[in-house]
């Protein structure tokens, strides 16, 4: 794969403020990235530097082969998708999509094709106010994909629409760019919206890049405390491995599966010493009337403080005799209350932690 954008050490201000701090991410031809962090991490002000809207105050934007970090927006060949749709609304829907083009050779059968892409056949007399809130956030892509751009950025184009119609049209809109060949950037708040968009998924936070990874890597093997805690409903508990290979924690204690990467040496750099373990909902089990298999680890009765039934599960949360906390995730027909003493034991896979 051939890159589509280079994000070089890219340090952006507002005033004495750094908002972006040497922020560097590459991009593949074709390839679709999400932006994932806390409210205030620099994520929509990437994605306004890149378009061209903020200035870089360090580092540079390469953009297929081209250094493009002072040139202006127009000349960048960026199309751009806004939250709120942005569309005119004087405009017919075929006008807002031709709005990007040259009126010059036959750009009605651009029109056309964009429509047709877009799955709108037939709408081009019509107002934006006639059309849906998914059907007006079509329109705003093809209007940004019409001029053919390099590269499509999307902020947070989803928000304002329903959960289901969310999920949906974020799906059509990833299939739509694949077939198109069309690289983007996609920011947003919601962390499954961006792992079923994204072929990649980087980590904002505080100004800085924390990751830049699959959806797998990222839930699997986080590079940093902050992406462990942050991806997954993430819990970090203390723990120390002991000589028996188990992980003695105020859960209970953890065996240390065999299977985790460089095992041996793991083992022999950990003992006794102090780590955080990475505790994800499905890390643990709650067993049924309290029954306990303690060749799986040692069970521990925790206290249930809160309960979310999401319909095939139930995320549970519960509290250890330390008044520490942590998140259990198990099938919804296994119900318990609040206020419950239940069992817990491990049910860890592959040990990630921290030291």
């Amino acid at each position: 794969m051939t890159s589509l954008l280079s994000i070089q050490n890219a340090v952006c201000c507002y005033e004495q403020t750094t908002v972006l701090d040497g922020v560097s991410i590459e991009l593949e031809t074709g390839q679709l990235c999400a932006l994932l962090g806390p409210s205030g991490c620099g994520k929509t002000t990437l994605l306004r530097t890149i378009a061209g809207f903020h200035p870089l105050a360090e580092g540079a934007l390469i953009l297929d082969g081209k250094d493009i970090s002072h040139l202006q927006p127009d000349r960048r060949g960026i199309g751009f998708v806004f939250q709120d749709y942005a569309l005119f609304p004087h405009m017919t829907i075929a006008d807002n999509i031709a709005f990007g083009l040259s009126r010059q050779g036959d750009w009605r059968a651009r029109v056309q094709e964009m429509l047709a892409l877009v799955n709108l056949n037939g709408f081009d007399h019509r107002y934006p106010h006639e059309l849906s809130g998914g059907q007006q956030q079509r329109v705003a892509l093809a209007r940004a994909l019409a001029p053919a751009p390099k590269l499509l950025l999307l902020d947070e184009p989803f928000s304002n629409l329903d959960t289901e119609l969310r999920k949906s049209l974020s799906l059509n809109v990833r299939d739509i760019l694949k077939s198109t060949g069309t690289g983007a950037i996609l920011v947003t708040h919601d962390q499954s919206e961006a792992f079923a968009f994204g072929d990649a998924v980087g980590i904002l936070n505080q100004a800085h890049l924390e990751q830049f990874s699959t959806p797998y890597q990222l839930y699997h093997k986080p590079s940093t405390r902050f992406v462990a805690q942050f991806v997954g409903q993430g819990t970090l508990i203390n723990a120390q491995l002991n000589s028996h290979q188990q992980f003695d924690t105020e859960f209970g204690s953890i065996p240390f599966p065999a299977t985790t990467e460089t095992h041996a040496q793991v083992q022999a750099d950990l003992i006794s010493q102090p780590v955080e373990l990475l505790s994800r909902p499905d890390d643990w089990l709650i067993k049924p009337d309290n029954k306990t298999d303690r060749a799986s680890g040692t069970p521990v009765a925790v206290i249930i403080t809160h309960k979310q039934f999401a319909g095939t599960q139930t995320l549970y949360h519960v509290r250890a005799a330390s008044g520490n906390s942590l998140s259990i995730a198990v099938p919804s027909h296994q119900n318990h209350n609040i206020g419950e003493t239940v069992t817990i034991e491990p049910a860890f896979k592959h040990i990630i932690y921290f030291q």
